[in-house]
C-alpha cells in the first residue's frame, strides 16, 4: 500500500491529480490491482477516491506519502553518495528497504551523509578511497604513497571551511547543484514554520536543485525532502557555502 501511496504522491505532484490508469502504468500492474489498492487506501482515509473520478491525497495521506518518499530519497542518497553504489541498484534497493527502516536509523543516515559533506576529512577523495578498497579488497594498498596527499588535502579543506564559515549568503545566491549549510531563517513567516515542522534546523545541508522560471519558484533538497519555495522567501534563508571537494 505504501508503494501505491508513493506513486500517487509523485503523479499528483506532476499533474495535480491522479487517475487509476496513471497509477497502473507507473507501477506496471493491472487495473484490478489498482482498484483494490485505491479502495483500501480510501477506507484508511489516505486518499479521496471514487470510481472513474480523479484521485487526490488527503492531508494525512500526503503527510504519510511525503515520509515514504523521504525515506526512499535518504536511502538512495546514502547508497550513491556514501557507498558509491550504481544509481539503478540504489533505486531498486531503496524501494525495498524504505518500508521497514526505523525513523531513528533514517535520522542517523541523514546526519551521516551531512557529516561526510561538511567534514574536512570527507569528500570525494574519501569516497574514492572506499571505492578503491572495495574494488581491490586491499585496505593497505597505496597507503604509504597517499598519506602525505591526504594530509595536504585535509589542510586545504580546513582552510576552505574556515574561510566560508566566516561568510554567509542567502539562498538566492546559491547556484544550481551547489550545497550549503543552513545558518538561520530570518523572520517568523510561513517558510520558517514550514522548515521547523520538517525538523530542518541550523546545520542542515541544503542543495539547490533548479529554478522554475515559469512559476518563479526554486526547488531545493534538504534532509530527504524536495521542497518548492517562493522566490520571495529566498532572501530569508541564510547559508554557509560548503567548499567543493
Amino acid at each position: 500500500m505504501e508503494d501505491y501511496l508513493e506513486a500517487i504522491y509523485h503523479i499528483v505532484s506532476e499533474k495535480k491529480a491522479a487517475r487509476a490508469k496513471d497509477i497502473a502504468i507507473r507501477m506496471a500492474v493491472n487495473s484490478a490491482s489498482v482498484t483494490g489498492a485505491l479502495r483500501l487506501l480510501s477506507e484508511k482515509g489516505h486518499i479521496n477516491y471514487a470510481p472513474y473520478d480523479l484521485i487526490t491525497l488527503t492531508t494525512g495521506g500526503e503527510t504519510l506519502a511525503r515520509d515514504i518518499v523521504r525515506r526512499h530519497e535518504i536511502l538512495k542518497d546514502f547508497f550513491t553518495k556514501v557507498l558509491d553504489v550504481d544509481e539503478l541498484e540504489a533505486e531498486n534497493n531503496a524501494c525495498k528497504m524504505e518500508h521497514a527502516i526505523s525513523p531513528a536509523i533514517i535520522d542517523r543516515l541523514v546526519r551521516f551523509v551531512e557529516f561526510i559533506q561538511i567534514c574536512p576529512r570527507g569528500g570525494k577523495e574519501w569516497i574514492g578511497g572506499f571505492r578503491q578498497f572495495c574494488d581491490k579488497n586491499d585496505a593497505l594498498s597505496g597507503c604509504e604513497n597517499t598519506i602525505s596527499k591526504c594530509l595536504d588535502d585535509l589542510k586545504k579543506r580546513q582552510k576552505q571551511f574556515r574561510q566560508t564559515n566566516q561568510e554567509t549568503i542567502t539562498l538566492e545566491s546559491l547556484a544550481s547543484g551547489q550545497v550549503a549549510r543552513l545558518i538561520r531563517v530570518k523572520g517568523k513567516g510561513t517558510i520558517a514554520n514550514q522548515l521547523k515542522e520538517l525538523d530542518i534546523t541550523p546545520g542542515s545541508i541544503i542543495e539547490l536543485e533548479k529554478l522554475e522560471t515559469a512559476t518563479n519558484r526554486i526547488n531545493i533538497k534538504v534532509r530527504g525532502y524536495h521542497l518548492s519555495l517562493r522566490k520571495d522567501d529566498l532572501s530569508k534563508i541564510e547559508l554557509a557555502v560548503i567548499p567543493p571537494t
